[in-house]
């Protein structure tokens, strides 16, 4: 699409995310909630909403939520009360589904994401309400028949409603990235999108730039990927574009996005909410979290990306870099207990963003499965600090028998494979002399002007000692020779 045309829309995007919570029961029932077990193993009269069958409230679920809701600012409300949602899947097998309709737990709110130019900006919530997910239908297993697998019904959902604040796929990209990242660090969700623990839903419109007034919203379901949700979101705003240049109506309905031609299809129309005829579930009776509750939740809270990224600049550390320790718990929490043992926070990220990662990458590891304790990287730091080893034998050969023997002391190993750096003057002046001597005709050219043979030597040294003269020295020894 020309992009001068492009530019004259403006798109309104606003993104519904399902989160699948981690507890180890369902919503309103104690059926399992493990993942790949064998189809329709974990239901109940419960889940399958049998006559006389009662649900119960998951205690778990409602904490889950109140985290979230601390975690993105969000107003919670005291009195929960709870709705049917009727409609009529295959794979809903109590025709409605157990939602909030009026009372959601949380209001307001925002989360931060970075634009499509890389500035800060905030998106607000709408709301965030507790629900149950429905079975699973598969339609390419079997050749005559859909297959309907009910274990998922009735495990325990987070709906995320957003304002619509989005503008193109990119900033909807990077709130999926955060949003991921935040049910992750809060320990609700593991939030991976291939087992559906993170689904979401796209309303798309567009709008004459001069336009206040909406233009009519078409929702793009059934996306798996943050990739996908991207392209979706991309593509639809091309397609309503080109509707309405042509004198066309864009008709409000229910699309699904098609990876391989990279292109959106209608799937059914789109129903309203009236449609769904929501009333009070006569079953379980409101929810009240009062504000002692919350509090006790909120001192429960572990440090979030976005204070523990601030704390990270704050010291010193490049945007990039504390974007990097931040992308994944483990890894900020791992360099947090690193920090306990020392204030090298340059030194520290760099070791754990380059040897550390490397050799967890090359082994397809975590940083859980890491062996060596967080106070033995600050030791092997402090000895790169104080001269006893140099940054190279620090991130080689040092580090890997650090590996082959985590339970001891970096100095011990240091010592006993004989990689103390050396810094004894007297001593590598005798080598430096030597590493002048071999080349006799570039100390006469360093003497001539050619100032970038100094590097030679200190290869040369360097050489001579085994890798082990500490670098400063040796170089202050060379030039020291050099202009005599």
């Amino acid at each position: 699409m020309d992009a001068n045309l492009r530019a004259a829309y403006e798109s309104v995007i606003g993104l519904e995310i399902h989160v699948q919570l981690g507890t180890k029961s369902k919503a309103y029932s104690s059926d399992a909630t493990a993942y790949g077990a064998s189809p329709n193993s974990q239901t109940s009269p419960i889940t399958l909403g049998h006559p006389g069958a009662l649900p119960r409230v998951n205690q778990k679920v409602v904490e889950y939520a109140v985290r979230l809701g601390l975690a993105c600012q969000c107003a919670i409300r005291e009195r929960n009360e709870y709705a049917r949602k009727n409609y009529f899947y295959a794979d809903l097998p109590k025709g409605y589904q157990i939602t909030q309709d009026k009372t959601p737990i949380c209001n307001g709110g925002f989360v931060e994401i970075k634009d499509a130019d890389g500035q800060p900006k905030k998106i607000a919530l709408t709301r965030i309400h507790m629900e149950e997910d429905s079975g699973k239908s598969s339609h390419d297993l079997d050749p005559f028949n859909s297959l309907i697998d009910l274990n998922r019904a009735g495990v325990p959902l987070l709906e995320i409603v957003s304002e619509p604040e989005f503008r193109n796929g990119t900033e909807a990209y990077s709130y999926l990235t955060e949003m991921r990242k935040l049910v992750r660090y809060l320990d609700i969700s593991d939030g991976n999108m291939e087992e559906g623990s993170l689904r979401c839903d796209v309303n798309i419109s567009v709008r004459p730039k001069e336009q206040d007034a909406f233009g009519t919203k078409v929702e793009v379901k059934n996306l798996n990927s943050f990739r996908n949700v991207q392209k979706a979101i991309d593509y639809e705003i091309e397609r309503q574009i080109a509707l309405v240049e042509s004198g066309e109506r864009v008709v409000q309905q229910t699309r699904t996005f098609d990876a391989a031609q990279g292109k959106t299809q209608l799937l059914r129309a789109k129903e309203d909410a009236h449609d769904y005829r929501y009333f009070n579930e006569p079953d379980l009776p409101p929810v009240l979290v009062k504000e002692d509750y919350i509090e006790a939740v909120r001192a429960q809270l572990p440090p979030l990306p976005r204070e523990l990224f601030a704390k990270y600049r704050k010291m010193g550390l490049s945007e990039y870099d504390a974007g990097l320790i931040t992308e994944q718990k483990a890894m900020a929490l791992y360099f947090e207990s690193v920090l306990e043992h020392t204030d090298q926070y340059k030194a520290a990220a760099n070791f754990l963003m380059g040897p550390v990662k490397s050799y967890l990458n090359e082994n397809a590891l975590s940083i859980e499965d890491f062996p060596l304790p967080a106070a033995a990287i600050a030791e092997l730091l402090e000895l790169v600090e104080t001269g006893k080893v140099s940054n190279t034998v620090a991130s080689g050969d040092l580090f890997k028998h650090m590996l082959a023997a985590p339970d001891t002391a970096p100095a011990e190993l240091a010592q006993a494979h004989n990689l103390i750096q050396e810094s004894n003057e007297g001593e590598l002046m005798a080598l430096v002399q030597q590493a002048l001597a071999k080349f006799p005709d570039k100390v006469e050219a360093y003497r001539n002007g050619k100032k970038g043979v100094q590097g030679l030597f200190m290869g040369e040294v360097m050489k001579l000692s085994g890798g082990k003269a500490d670098p400063k020295i040796a170089s202050k020894l060379v030039q020291q020779e050099l202009e005599k």
